[in-house]
Order: structure tokens, then sequence, then C-alpha cells
């Protein structure tokens, strides 16, 4: 068995073993990471080696745990990392390099639409009926989206929202509140299969997908990292968020709205974001959690997305492509009977 695994923001781990009546055996750990003491990868191997063959990630990386010399450093490797890698290697699981990858940056279409979208591109690639796919999106009116399970009346002020020029949509996915103003954010859409984060935990899943974007963030000089479970962050704050809906056909839709620019006194009038909400984030102000791309690089909005494609197209291999017709008329039907209706928007109420 063989299994690789790149940790977000850290570095590669590659693991190689047998399974001999039901165990794992002969286990080796490798990889481009830094470990102290040099014996702790003894340590390392020999935990992971006579694990019955189903032990979950977590677990494994319990036993690792368990098993390193005290004061043991590891810098770019994680114990949890090792126990991704096993259940990968498990499951054969594949990588980036595996797939046939599109890139979609369209027309701007409606905030309604670009979440009908989301649901049609997850199905047609669950169903092996389209590339796995990059999405940047462009819309054509300001929106506030909002997580499937949160309250509208919790979370948006209907009357600043009115004054300032928002419309409300409700999205597939679970997460919170995203102030989507012309302009002024940058959001993407991974729809890929299953089979891409198999052996991961739900929330390692939310790192390993959004890897690339740290790498590209990296590379226009912000010292971006991941704050689990679904935050980009920066030096000075909260870049952006991700949220994922899984569908039963194998889809999964992953998707991250990140602030170019904003304006904190709006966003406070058009959204309720309460201090229970704010309490563990070590500030008062919303404003101040999030730290804009506009100010961190002085490029345009389409300057980064930009960098933001051709890093993908590096780690992946990707292409461009575009949405079909058919798709675009499966999105409109959807509109049509779920995201403008007020069923859908007030589901919670």
């Amino acid at each position: 068995m063989h299994g690789e695994y790149k940790v977000p923001g850290g570095k590669l781990v590659v693991v190689d073993f047998e399974v001999t009546d039901g165990a794992i055996a002969d286990f080796r750990l490798a990889g481009d990471f830094f470990l102290e003491p040099d014996d702790a990868l003894d340590s390392i191997n020999g935990a992971v080696t006579g694990l019955p063959a189903e032990t979950d990630a977590s677990a494994i990386a319990s036993a690792v745990r368990a098993a390193l010399p005290e004061g043991a450093q590891l810098l770019g490797l994680t114990p949890d990392a090792v126990g991704v890698a096993v259940r990968r290697a498990l499951v054969t699981a594949p990588g980036w390099r595996d797939f046939d990858w599109e890139i979609l940056h369209e027309k701007a279409v409606s905030p309604r639409m670009n979440l009908a979208l989301d649901e049609v591109l997850t199905t047609r690639v669950g169903a092996g009926l389209r590339r796995p796919t990059l999405r940047i999106w462009e819309w054509d009116e300001s929106a506030v989206v909002i997580g499937s399970f949160q309250s509208y009346r919790n979370e948006v002020d209907p009357q600043g929202a009115l004054r300032h020029g928002f419309d409300v949509v409700r999205r597939i996915s679970g997460g919170g509140a995203m102030m989507m103003a012309a302009g002024q954010i940058i959001t993407y859409s991974l729809y890929v299969p299953a089979s891409l984060v198999q052996g991961m935990t739900f929330a390692d899943s939310y790192a390993f997908l959004d890897d690339w974007v740290l790498q590209a963030l990296r590379s226009l000089g912000i010292d971006a990292t991941y704050q689990p479970l679904n935050d980009i962050t920066g030096p000075s704050g909260k870049i952006g968020g991700a949220a994922q809906k899984r569908l039963a056909n194998g889809g999964v839709l992953h998707h991250a709205t990140l602030s170019y620019d904003i304006d904190g006194q709006t966003m406070t009038e058009v959204l309720r974001i309460g201090r229970e909400k704010l309490s563990d984030k070590g500030t008062a102000s919303a404003a101040k959690r999030v730290d804009p791309l506009r100010s961190q690089t002085g490029l345009s909005r389409a300057e980064i997305i930009e960098r933001f494609k051709d890093t993908f197209r590096g780690i992946t291999g990707a292409e461009d492509g575009s949405i079909s017709a058919d798709e675009y008329e499966a999105a409109e039907e959807l509109v049509r009977t779920k995201f403008s209706t007020e069923a859908w928007l007030h589901r919670v109420p």
C-alpha cells in the first residue's frame, strides 16, 4: 500500500506498508518534513505497525501522538496527516493530477443563478457527466448569501439590506453569511468527486481543498494560513471562509469567498453580527476581523483572479472550459423552482 498527503501549509507525507491478516505491517513513513529527534521516526513507524487495517484516521493520529518521544518537534508534519495518508492508501485515493480538470470563468449572472449553477455542476460531476471543475464567480448585483441552516431573521437586517441594495439568497451549503458586494469579493467553487477526499475527515477535506489558494496567496506575498474549520486568514485577520455540500451521488461542492475590499460599516448594517459570534475572535468589530486582499497586494481583483487560475493550472493541469447550454437551462429551472422561492429563502425563518 502506498499513500501520499500534502499537509496544507506544510510538507508531503508519504506512507508505505502492507496489510497482513487484517493489520498494518512493515509501516514506513517518509517525506520532506522535519522531525526531531531522529528516532521519533522509528516511534511513529512502530505506533502504526500492528494497528487494525480498519482503524480510522483520528485513531491512527492518536497512536502516533502517544508514541512520540517527549519534546519531539514536528515541522510540516502532524500526527493527523499520518492518519490521513494511511487511510488514503487503504482506499487508493487519487490526487489532484489523477483527474482531468476544467476552469470556468464566464459571464456575470445573478447570485441566484450562481447558487443554482453550484448545484447543477456538482450534480454533473458526481454523475460523471462533467470533469472536476474550478469555477470563478461573477455576479451582476449585490447580495447577502446565507448558509443552508441559518435563520433569516437572525442573520440579516432586511431594512439594512434594502437600503444598501443587497438581495438576500440562501445556498445549499452550511456555514455563515457572505456579503457579496459588487466588485468587493472573490468567490470560487470546486466541483469534485468524493474520491478526491477519500480517507479524510470532513474537517481535513476543507484544508486540503483550499491549499491551492493558500499557495496562490503566498505567491502574492500574503502569509496566508488555514484556521479550522473553514477560515482563510492572514496576519491581520480573516481573509475569507469556505463551505461544503456533499451530494448523495458522490459529488462534492466546496466553495469559498475571499474579501478583496470591504465596507465594514455597511457590513454591520446589513448583517446581524452579534457579540457572541465575535467573542472567540479577539475583536469587538466585524470590520476589524476582515483583512481585504486589495490593501495587502495593491493589485486589481482581476489580477488576483488570474494568479489564482495560474496557480490552480500549475497544480492540476486544468484547461479552460465552458458551461454548456443545457447546464445553464437546468440552473435557470432551479432558480425558478427553488432559489427564487420564499419557501427556500425562509426554510429556516
